[in-house]
């Protein structure tokens, strides 16, 4: 499916407020209330759209650790990658894990109630043998910008 302006619209205006009815929706991208919810119905359909979900505020929870962490593996087959992905999708609190190229195998987001509880899962990470050679850690201090949102216009002018 290739997208045309009036669905790069939806997109925009979904991942801005996914809670906004067909008919604003419509009335911001200008179609009629029932062909603007075809698209959105497509949209889902062919995977550009694959949930919805409220963005928490973090500050009104209580004590909360943001904490990326770099992981290193010993080896580097794919039976290795996929042992340390199995372990690491079973931890609440890792809330993104990357492979990325560079000096270590994985960049994963944690977000804990202390350095403490952190502590703990990295230690359990480590006892259960999944391979991890070294890992460091970087808290969170502040965070001034956390963008919700993609850069749609740009990532679909290629």
């Amino acid at each position: 499916m290739k997208l045309d302006r009036i669905d790069v619209k939806i997109l925009n205006a979904l991942q801005t407020d996914g809670r906004m009815t067909n008919v604003e929706l419509s009335e911001m991208v200008n179609l009629s209330p029932s062909p603007c919810l075809l698209r959105v119905k497509k949209l889902q359909a062919e995977g550009y759209i694959q949930g919805y979900s409220a963005r928490i505020n973090m500050a009104k929870l209580g004590q909360a650790l943001t904490v990326f962490t770099e992981i290193t593996l010993k080896n580097h087959r794919q039976l290795d990658f996929a042992r340390f992905i199995t372990a690491i999708e079973k931890v609440d609190q890792v809330i993104e894990c990357h492979l990325v190229s560079g000096g270590y195998d994985y960049l994963v987001k944690f977000v804990t109630t202390g350095i403490d509880e952190y502590q703990t899962i990295m230690e359990r990470l480590l006892d259960l043998n999944i391979g991890i050679d070294k890992y460091f850690t970087f808290v969170v201090l502040k965070s001034p910008l956390i963008k919700v949102h993609l850069p749609l216009a740009g990532l679909l002018q290629q």
